[in-house]
């Protein structure tokens, strides 16, 4: 009578099935702590610290758009101290827009530079610029008093499309998320996708006057430009 050689025992030991377990109960865990920290705890935003070329430029920029007043400028953690009007600023002189400014162009960064520098936004708002797109991310600390959330900190994103087509300007609302669900259209007054140029630029009010003062609007990734008409 044959011996037969023992036959090796096939699948996974109770000891493998055990830690697979185990590791799949610490990934899902850690993946919940995370999601529950990132939608219930969203950490501030880091402000945008302009270089001191970008930080020149941006000067210049501002300078020519004839920008004085409370304003403030950080740099590594530093306030300067309030910008004064000049005696240049405050001489009599006959109105005139001659050689007067009609164009608007900043960076992404550059907005978002001066956003850093409000202490109210700095780590709440930032803005983003795609081809046709601007976005925004903002972050808004609810009372402690509020129901269910209080205490928490709101996480909204909005994108809405920005061109200029056909001899007109184009806004179209893409959308508005909380805490990253999509806000349905019905909620958004059904303006959603929908030009409001277009829709409501045909009668006398806001958008129309909005239309007819803008000479070209231009969206870039990291850019903006708006001309305006005389």
């Amino acid at each position: 009578m044959e011996n037969n050689p023992p036959q090796k025992q096939s699948g996974l030991s109770g000891a493998k099935v055990a830690g697979i377990v185990l590791l799949a109960m610490l990934v899902t865990m850690a993946g919940t702590v995370f999601i529950v920290k990132s939608w219930l705890f969203p950490s501030p935003f880091e402000p945008v610290v302009l270089s001191k070329a970008e930080e020149q430029q941006l000067e210049r920029k501002l300078t020519r758009f004839g920008r004085l007043g409370d304003r403030r400028m950080q740099r590594g953690g530093e306030e300067r101290p309030r910008e004064m009007p000049t005696a240049g600023d405050l001489t009599p002189e006959p109105y005139s827009e001659k050689g007067a400014l009609r164009e608007i162009r900043l960076s992404e960064r550059e907005i978002n530079g001066m956003i850093g520098q409000n202490t109210d936004l700095a780590t709440r708002l930032v803005v983003d610029f795609a081809d046709d797109l601007v976005s925004a991310k903002l972050l808004i600390p609810l009372d402690p008093d509020f129901p269910l959330m209080g205490g928490r900190i709101l996480k909204v994103r909005a994108g809405a499309e920005l061109a200029f087509r056909n001899g007109r300007p184009v806004v179209i609302p893409r959308g508005i998320s909380v805490m990253g669900v999509p806000l349905p259209n019905a909620w958004l007054g059904g303006l959603k996708n929908i030009d409001l140029v277009q829709e409501f630029g045909a009668n006398p009010g806001f958008w129309k006057s909005f239309a007819d003062g803008v000479e070209t609007i231009e969206i870039r990734d990291g850019s903006l430009r708006i001309v305006l008409k005389e």
